[in-house]
């Protein structure tokens, strides 16, 4: 069958071209940065004639960084400055940038007086106070990525990620060894933007936030999760029962409605009423056994209910494995 030159000459160039596009696709497919990392931080500084000069050229320049540079030296991340840990090397540099145009200006006096007095020009760093959110946190994640801590995997999708929340805002890392906020200043740091927790846990009855029994990381993931307020464990429940194990079921009688989720009954932050119910009782229970209602008698049944507590018969409402007695009728959490 006779075909068309020009046909022919269109189909010579496709086969020609499918190694070149085969070649292309799989260059593209490849993950490796267009330039290493140390040039991109150079293009952030503004200036590509910076270099890196390491720690020890920039702290023996002045003294005005000695307390910075003593509590690095202690915490972990300055542990991270010695090569035979086998862990990324980690030094100011790391997230300040490349730092020679910074002590350009000093000179090698020796003089206690002098080096008092000057001090490295810190414009020349990466301005990280006034970099968006999501570019401070890279600064951290390019070190602190989901292989070496798994929850990370969740942090851009996370609550705090999605509203400007970004590592600076939690972890201050010049104020000390520790660079993060201890346990007891928690819940004073979260509540700055979090006012509404705050009002709730000066309720009557609230967890023991307030007393230092308790933080804020014991229920909340912070760092990202795949449940609803960042919670801990797969579900509501399992959140609760790593503490209130003796909820955790499974009982041959069971609470239907809290089988997964607590806080069907319980607000967890703080309540006006007794064990952080959500309504107190027996209006609580009466929202869903409503049949209850009907059950007023000439003797008064009504009222009887509304003086009394659910829970003064039905005292495993959490559940149960021993059916209720003949004498007490069908409710098999009654014990």
């Amino acid at each position: 069958m006779n075909v068309h030159p020009l046909r022919r000459m269109k189909v010579a160039i496709l086969l020609a071209l499918v190694p070149l596009l085969s070649v292309s696709c799989v260059e593209l497919k490849q993950s490796k940065p267009i330039l290493p990392t140390r040039e991109y931080e150079k293009m952030i500084v503004g200036r590509l004639d910076a270099e890196y000069v390491g720690t020890s050229n920039c702290v023996s320049k002045c003294h005005a960084h000695d307390k910075i540079s003593d509590d690095f030296s202690h915490s972990l991340h300055g542990e991270q400055i010695k090569p035979e840990t086998g862990l990324p090397l980690v030094n100011c540099e790391s997230c300040h940038g490349p730092g020679s145009l910074a002590i350009a200006h000093l000179s090698d006096d020796r003089e206690e007086n002098t080096r008092e007095k000057r001090k490295c020009d810190t414009s020349k760093f990466l301005d990280i106070n006034h970099l968006p959110a999501q570019a401070q946190s890279l600064i951290c994640l390019k070190c602190h990525a989901a292989a070496s801590i798994p929850v990370l995997s969740h942090w851009k999708a996370s609550a705090h990620a999605l509203h400007d929340v970004s590592c600076f805002d939690c972890h201050k890392l010049h104020q000390g060894p520790q660079q993060k906020v201890s346990p007891q200043q928690m819940s004073e740091m979260c509540f700055t933007c979090h006012p509404e927790v705050q009002a709730e846990n000066s309720l009557f009855s609230h967890h023991p936030i307030r007393e230092k029994k308790m933080f804020c990381v014991d229920c909340h993931e912070v760092h990202g999760s795949t449940q609803d307020r960042l919670l801990k464990g797969n579900t509501p429940k399992e959140t609760c029962t790593r503490c209130h194990m003796e909820k955790q079921g499974p009982f041959a009688f069971e609470h239907g409605d809290v089988t997964e989720n607590c806080m069907n009954c319980h607000t967890p932050h703080g309540s006006v009423n007794n064990n952080l119910l959500n309504a107190a009782m027996p209006f609580l229970c009466l929202q869903c056994h409503s049949g209850h209602l009907a059950t007023d008698t000439p003797g008064g049944g009504l009222k009887k209910l509304y003086t009394n507590r659910c829970t003064d018969c039905h005292s495993q409402i959490h559940g149960s494995d021993i059916p209720s007695q003949a004498v007490t009728g069908r409710g098999t959490l009654r014990q």
